[in-house]
Parts: structure tokens; C-alpha cells; sequence
């Protein structure tokens, strides 16, 4: 995989189609990188007190190496 941590890269496909970002880290066996504020997932999280009120947290996911391209 020719794509490291710290690359610059572009989305090419996707719903991120066109966005830049930074390579956080990358995922050589599964062929996937983790590019900053590209690919967010919404994630519900359950209350863990009594009388707490649940979250939703926005988290970066994956995406494959064929939908990025080095800048």
C-alpha cells in the first residue's frame, strides 16, 4: 500500500467526493486509511448512569484505498 500516515489525500468516489484531508492512519491489511473530517459515522451512546442522557458522537471511519488518491 503506497498510502502512509501524515499523506495528503483527495477523495475520488464516494459521498466525499472532491474532499482533502490528512492520512491518520492506515490499515494495510484491510486496504482502508482514516482520513480527518472525511467519512463520519454517527454513533448512539447508551446512558451509563442512571439519570444521564444518551450522546450521539460523530467518529471518523475508514475508507478504501481505491477511493482516495495521493495529492
Amino acid at each position: 500500500m503506497k498510502i502512509k500516515k501524515g499523506d495528503k489525500v483527495k477523495i475520488i468516489t464516494g459521498k466525499d467526493k472532491g474532499k482533502t484531508g490528512t492520512v491518520l492512519r492506515s490499515f494495510p491489511k484491510d486496504f482502508a486509511v482514516l482520513v480527518e473530517n472525511v467519512n463520519k459515522k454517527k454513533l448512539h451512546q447508551k446512558p451509563k448512569k442512571q439519570g444521564e442522557k444518551g450522546k450521539i458522537i460523530e467518529q471518523a471511519a475508514p475508507i478504501n484505498v481505491s477511493n482516495v488518491k495521493k495529492i
